[in-house]
């Protein structure tokens, strides 16, 4: 038992010290268990199975205002060998976007009301590529992999225990993992999501002042639809929250802004 507990432990940190990334521009440093290609393979295989399930948007003027500006975002986004798509789906209720990896952006007409304009819309999409940069869907399989052989590591250490024993421990474990680890990861992810695509938008030539109002409109949009969770149990941050860390840092995009306006 003591070997298998040592073994796994030394697995464990094998896997940490291979897997460590930095992400562009902001350099954090990662844990990503997932290869590119692997990445690539599940976001494009994603992509044609939402575009077989939804509806696509055929309005002329909005797919060229989406083709326009998700081109520029494009353009300037750190994606290697990226296969840039960008589609419309025609979800009027749905204020959503998404960019898988490999490149592959869904817009829902639902919030277009909400990002009003050019700049709006380069807010949305910038946050979204931003993601797909960042590669934050692999970090995410990858914290869920790490979980799993932590669960492992916790069943074996305890298997002496009583089956009510274990029972606790293992589900404070899955509590601790799911509130401590995972939704917070995911709240730095949306934020360091705001801070790259608040750049994107910037050296692709749109005021990324124009970013804040959006989150504000988005903010007020969210209130009206109803209570939301706390934020320490909440996948999202609070709009206060965004809003705050993006002016935090404005000046970095601004600078960004001037120098792709010379």
């Amino acid at each position: 038992m003591s070997y298998t507990r040592h073994a796994l432990a030394v697995a464990l940190l094998g896997l940490l010290l291979a897997a460590c990334a930095t992400v562009p521009d902001t350099g954090r440093k990662q844990l990503l268990l997932i290869s590119p290609p692997q990445e690539m393979k599940l976001g494009l295989e994603a992509f044609q199975k939402i575009k077989r399930e939804t509806p696509i948007n055929k309005d002329p003027g909005i797919n060229a205002l989406v083709q326009r500006v998700g081109k520029r975002i494009a353009a300037v986004a750190p994606l290697p060998n990226a296969q840039w798509e960008f589609v419309v789906f025609d979800a009027p209720k749905t204020a959503n976007a998404f960019c898988l990896p490999g490149g592959k952006v869904g817009i829902y007409t639902g919030i277009l009301p909400i990002t009003k304009d050019e700049s709006g819309l380069a807010t949305v999409i910038g946050h979204e590529v931003a993601h797909a940069v960042a590669r934050h869907g692999a970090e995410r399989m990858s914290q869920g992999l790490l979980a799993q052989l932590g669960g492992q590591i916790v069943n074996i250490a305890t298997a002496s225990k009583s089956p009510q024993t274990r029972a606790l421990i293992n589900a404070a474990y899955g509590m601790g993992t799911t509130v401590g680890v995972m939704l917070p990861f995911s709240r730095s992810h949306e934020l360091e999501a705001d801070r790259l695509g608040q750049l994107y938008m910037a050296r692709a030539g749109y005021d990324p002042r124009t970013s804040i109002e959006f989150w504000k409109r988005f903010a007020a949009w969210a209130e009206k639809q109803g209570k939301r969770p706390p934020e320490f149990l909440s996948t999202h941050p609070v709009g206060e929250t965004r809003i705050r860390q993006l002016q935090k840092f404005l000046p970095e995009a601004e600078a960004e802004y001037r120098r792709a306006r010379q």
